[in-house]
């Protein structure tokens, strides 16, 4: 079974989450509208961390990994309860995996080669990363060619006064890294900034 789309199309990229704080930290990004929380592999306790917000069974939330390079990677979090496959490349064997296993998939992407290729293993949405390379005139060329519909990402650099350029160029949602969350980051604070993030976005998409 296929995963739906998240219902507001902005992901959480907890890069560092460290799994004592990985349950508090989720119950304050769904408060704030968050639908989307992406774990990062390339740091330690990222598979606990995905487990341990798996079992909130947080309503209409797609909970997966980032930085997703490997078939092992889709598997090992597939079996941590993760639904959602993120990654800063394009490898179609690995995007095929998660989609076989019923995964939603955001694999990264620069050019309209990585695009097609990703789309064609199984993609359901691309994160255009990193997007202040391609920049506003970049991402408008992109969507001239993908397939009506396409949800693009922008990932990199992504603040609420920001948002707006890339919404106009094209962006049906974007990840949101340091910029929302950082180790050690209080959970007052945390809930500021997605507050204005997820505000910023309600305003944009109407």
């Amino acid at each position: 079974m296929t995963i739906s789309h998240p219902a507001t199309p902005l992901v959480a990229i907890l890069r560092g989450l460290n799994p004592a704080e990985a349950v508090d930290v989720a119950k304050v990004l769904h408060h704030a509208g968050f639908r989307a929380l992406e774990v990062p592999l390339n740091r330690p306790g990222a598979l606990e961390a995905i487990a341990l917000i798996d079992q909130l069974a947080l309503p209409g939330t797609l909970l997966g990994g980032g930085t997703m390079l490997n078939v092992d990677h889709v598997d090992a979090v597939f079996e941590a309860g993760g639904r959602l496959l993120v990654s800063p490349n394009c490898v179609p064997a690995v995007i095929r995996r998660a989609a076989d296993l019923g995964m939603y998939c955001a694999p990264g992407v620069v050019t309209p080669t990585e695009a097609f290729a990703a789309l064609d293993a199984g993609a359901h949405a691309l994160k255009l990363f990193p997007a202040e390379q391609v920049g506003h005139g970049g991402l408008k060329a992109l969507k001239s060619v993908l397939p009506s519909g396409t949800p693009v990402w922008p990932v990199g650099g992504v603040t609420p006064d920001t948002m707006a350029g890339w919404v106009k160029a094209g962006a049906t949602g974007f990840g949101i890294g340091s910029n929302l969350y950082t180790p050690g980051v209080t959970l007052d604070e945390l809930a500021e900034r997605a507050a204005t993030f997820v505000g910023t976005w309600r305003t944009l998409a109407v």
